[in-house]
């Protein structure tokens, strides 16, 4: 065991070696240098909410080559953006209520940023992948 006493969903490394791990029950985002035991918030930390600065049940994260964090926030049914170091993440992807339109999601769970910006999501509810341009919001 190399991390414990956490509500783990998801999880990645970046290019330098450092895990993200994705706590579900504490609505954030830590990451850990290997050896570590406690970790960073890097998303989330403030209780589970909707506001820039929380998480309502995240599930999966990705992290960019400038170690941006992308975070599926289920029960906000958006997808969130925290660059490096920052306090407020901003919303990437859905986050207009629950739905099937084109501007919203449904229980978002895995995500993938390419090389361009795009993010794309496992839209599980509405039983899709879409995708989201860079400044499409």
């Amino acid at each position: 065991t190399i991390i414990s006493n956490i509500g783990c969903c998801g999880l990645t490394m970046d290019n330098d070696g450092l895990l993200y791990v994705v706590d579900f029950d504490k609505h954030e985002v830590r990451r850990y240098r290997i050896g570590e035991h406690e970790g960073t918030v890097v998303a989330g930390g403030n209780g589970e909410g909707n506001h820039c600065d929380q998480l309502n049940n995240p599930t999966y994260v990705f992290v960019d080559q400038d170690h941006s964090v992308y975070v599926s926030d289920e029960n906000n049914y958006r997808v969130m953006k925290w660059m490096k170091d920052a306090k407020q993440g901003i919303v990437v992807a859905g986050g207009k209520n629950k739905g099937n339109g084109p501007t919203q999601l449904s229980n978002p769970y895995g995500i993938f940023v390419d090389q361009s910006g795009s993010v794309y999501v496992a839209d599980y509810a509405n039983d899709r992948i879409t995708r989201w341009r860079q400044g499409s919001l």
